[in-house]
């Protein structure tokens, strides 16, 4: 069930990502969801790690469960924030003997109230260095992020594709990328990852709109841009209620998604934040056939 023998046929790759939650009542609302969007056939889905290693039994018992009880393909999270090497070699046993083939490695963001990253002893500074040792471990599918707009913390563009081209030289299999909503920024990307000589799949990474507040709160930590245009089209709509706000950002994701699909890319990725109508309909919307 690994995610790199799906791509890479002709077919795009539809995936949704997910992330653990706090409680029991969050876990039967979220295999809810799951199971609504179980009938879309997706390619595979992803679970989130929290910082710190904070969701580390959840995130291993969901990618699981969702894996057993679902027939879903599964891609675990996993980051280098606060686990020594060690830690993160049982991480990666304890996925391996449960079934689940895909692990997304990251280098993850700073603890809460923790300015800058900084290794645990014993573990690893960056996500290149954990790529090689989770493709070292077992025979793992590994993933890694991408940033169309550059990573928060990078010193330019050029430096950030040699930081990926890295990651893959040591056994990353495809590259997903974070939001943006200009998909100029994505296309500019994919075609300098590939002058680079970075020649696995580029997945864009899609975040339908549903509140504004919250779409400017997460650009604002990930160093992505709403476009002008789009700002102000959010704003204007934003007092009609949370209803206009969803029908305008599930046509904008749509639109997003139908010239990425129209330009060839590889798959969607679905930022879902738990939840299943917007990414329902946009799918709806599109109709593509995709890998399976």
């Amino acid at each position: 069930m690994r995610i790199d023998e799906i791509q890479g046929h002709g077919k795009p790759t539809v995936s949704f990502e997910f992330f653990p939650p706090k409680n029991d009542a969050g876990f039967a609302a979220l295999f809810a969801t799951t199971d609504e969007l179980r009938h879309l056939n997706p390619s595979y889905v992803s679970v989130t790690y929290g910082a710190g290693g904070s969701t580390r039994e959840k995130t291993v018992a969901l990618v699981e469960r969702i894996q057993r009880e679902l027939g879903i393909r599964t891609m675990a999270h996993l980051t280098c924030v606060g686990h020594t090497a060690e830690q993160i070699g049982s991480v990666l046993d304890d996925l391996w003997n449960a079934g689940v083939r895909n692990v997304l490695a990251l280098r993850g963001d700073p603890p809460a109230g923790q300015a800058t990253f900084v290794p645990t002893e014993g573990g690893f500074a960056n996500s290149s260095e954990l790529v090689k040792f989770v493709a070292g471990r077992h025979d793992f599918c590994v993933g890694v992020a991408g940033y169309p707009e550059g990573h928060p913390t990078c010193l330019n563009r050029q430096r950030d594709l040699e930081y990926l081209k890295l990651k893959v030289d040591h056994g990353a299999k495809f590259v997903v990328t974070q939001l943006f909503f200009d998909n100029a920024d994505y296309f500019r990307f994919r075609d300098s990852a590939g002058a680079m000589g970075i020649k696995v799949p580029i997945i864009p990474g899609i975040m339908p709109i549903s509140n504004v507040a919250q779409i400017k709160r997460f650009v604002s930590m990930c160093g992505a841009k709403i476009p002008h245009r789009l700002l102000q089209k959010l704003e204007s709509i934003e007092s009609q209620g949370p209803e206009a706000v969803h029908a305008y950002g599930v046509d904008y994701a749509a639109m997003q998604c139908s010239e990425l699909l129209f330009n060839d890319v590889e798959g969607l990725h679905f930022y879902t934040l738990n939840k299943s109508k917007a990414t329902v309909e946009i799918c709806g919307k599109l109709k593509v056939e995709h890998a399976g």
